[in-house]
């Protein structure tokens, strides 16, 4: 429940099209509900605008389906990141209209889908192997509003493919860089563009990245102002923030 639809029942409520029972059955489960597997937390929709994210890594396919249950079953959007096909199939039973990303490795509904999405944030890839984590980002994006650009496979082996998307990250609210290996694209990238830079360290890379690190340390390192970094593969936490600034910058008529 978000305020939107806090404010709907309160105004059903006030009007009589909503009796007192069941209002307070449909309030009941707030702020969490216990699944005794997991204490699934309704509150934070109001709280930060968008539900709790089901993190599926290391979930059986019967949890999953009984945190996307009870989730699809008090608002209209949905994310499980890090989904296996199997935990999408056993979700799907109950919740029909599940929709599986196999590349951003993500489950998600949508039920507001044909809503105006906001422009502004842009998603930089240095290589196609990092297109799982793009994708993540950007659905992540889309899912709380806003529309994401791509702009993929610009690394630094051949800078002159990124050259003609200037344009694109010059006119970004914030943009999104993916990159595995050494990760100096985000460095690039800070260095072209005022727009807040958002640097994601992917585990793409031969045995001295040592799965993600050598990039991550790169891009901490960044002598380019206005990089902030997020965890290896986080390409939700990436997303979430873009949209984060991305709403701020919209709502203030700054863009």
């Amino acid at each position: 429940m978000d305020q939107r639809a806090l404010r709907q029942l309160l105004d059903q409520l006030a009007t009589g099209e909503v009796s007192v029972d069941a209002a307070v059955e449909r309030l009941r489960t707030l702020p969490f509900e216990d699944l005794g597997y997991a204490q699934v937390d309704h509150h934070r929709a109001l709280r930060w605008g968008f539900p709790e994210v089901i993190f599926c890594a290391g979930k059986t396919p019967e949890q999953v389906a009984g945190i996307a249950e009870r989730l699809a079953a008090r608002g209209p959007r949905l994310l499980g990141t890090r989904a296996t096909a199997e935990q999408y199939e056993a979700a799907s039973v109950r919740v029909p209209d599940l929709r599986y990303d196999a590349l951003a490795r993500c489950l998600w509904l949508d039920r507001a889908a044909d809503r105006v999405r906001q422009p502004g944030i842009v998603i930089a890839a240095a290589g196609t192997s990092d297109l799982p984590v793009v994708e993540e980002a950007a659905l992540t994006a889309n899912l709380m509003g806003h529309a994401a650009a791509r702009v993929v496979d610009v690394g630094v082996a051949g800078l002159h493919r990124l050259l003609p998307h200037l344009s694109t990250l010059q006119q970004a609210n914030v943009v999104v860089v993916v990159a595995g290996m050494e990760g100096a694209l985000a460095s690039v990238v800070g260095g072209l563009t005022d727009a807040p830079v958002i640097a994601v360290p992917t585990s793409v890379g031969y045995g001295a990245h040592f799965g993600g690190l050598a990039a991550l340390l790169a891009m901490l390192n960044s002598c380019a102002s206005g990089v902030s970094v997020v965890n290896i593969d986080n390409g939700y936490g990436a997303g979430h923030l873009a949209a984060l600034i991305n709403s701020r910058i919209v709502g203030a008529g700054l863009s």
